[in-house]
């Protein structure tokens, strides 16, 4: 009798963990938008990944002497570079009578076939100063020839297996593209597997957009930025409360990761405390 109660115990018990383990695993991973010189601190304060910028590591303006040595680099990291932002530079239109479709898709192309080499899934596209609008432009007009390229541009993102996630950005920064609800409607309207969304909650807070409309764009989420409202600081550094979108991103069955993206005063003293500030709120919502 005594043996099977202490089989059911120990049965009870490893389902526990088991559980336990499951509800960890489901936790999105932690990273930092930074450069990879910043890898030992990072991996050290208990981040899993780093996003680079695109057009520092795999813009075609880079030398090939350069891309080469910085890959060297990247491929001795102890963490992961999956995936990089800063895609377009500002002095490439992709609407308006300053656009140049074999220009763009040239760019994107050497991009993309960089982005393979570096092991980068996702390119997230903010980019404001090559879709901004500008003086004169016609609203409606211009989204439809945003949503033309950037269909184009994802036909090029798919021959390397690679993907583009848009992300808004608040008015601010970008008088057009300026809220989730926008660039999900773009995403449906390209509809291209390899064009998806990044949610950028500082953003979104800047907007005072509802967490709701994360759910909205589910079908198309594939990264998150993240940063206090206040000064774009790292979280916990105000302590702000992100635990309704961290709901929400639950709700939408998010599989991501999320990247800190945010100014720093001293990131080796910084980045541990909001390591451990975004895992205590994920914790409460995640259990």
């Amino acid at each position: 009798m005594k043996k099977y109660a202490f089989l059911l115990l120990f049965l009870l018990l490893q389902g526990l963990y088991l559980q336990s383990n499951a509800q960890k695993s489901s936790i999105p991973p932690l990273g930092v938008c930074t450069s990879f010189e910043n890898d030992s601190l990072l991996k050290a304060a208990g981040f899993a990944y780093i996003e680079e910028s695109a057009r520092k590591i795999l813009s075609p303006a880079v030398p090939d002497s350069t891309f080469n040595s910085q890959l060297a680099r990247i491929r001795k990291m102890k963490l992961k570079l999956e995936t990089c932002n800063l895609f377009m530079p500002g002095t490439m239109r992709l609407i308006g009578k300053e656009a140049d479709e074999k220009a763009i898709l040239g760019y994107v192309d050497s991009l993309m076939q960089r982005a393979k080499i570096v092991g980068v899934k996702i390119i997230v596209f903010g980019s404001a100063g090559s879709r901004k609008l500008l003086d004169g432009m016609d609203p409606e007009q211009s989204k439809k020839e945003l949503i033309a390229i950037s269909r184009k541009m994802a036909a090029v993102a798919k021959k390397y297996d690679r993907i583009i996630a848009m992300e808004s950005l608040n008015r601010s920064e970008d008088n057009f593209m300026n809220s989730l609800q926008i660039v999900t409607d773009v995403a449906q309207q390209v509809n291209h597997p390899n064009f998806r969304l990044t949610v950028d909650l500082y953003h979104m807070m800047k907007e005072g957009e509802d967490p709701a409309d994360i759910l909205k764009a589910a079908p198309y989420l594939v990264h998150c930025h993240i940063a206090e409202k206040e000064g774009r600081r790292a979280p916990g550094t105000s302590k702000e409360d992100f635990k309704p979108y961290f709901a929400a991103m639950r709700k939408a069955n998010y599989k991501g990761r999320i990247m800190i993206e945010s100014g720093w005063k001293n990131m080796a003293e910084e980045s541990r405390p909001a390591f451990l500030y975004l895992t205590e709120q994920l914790n409460e919502v995640y259990k």
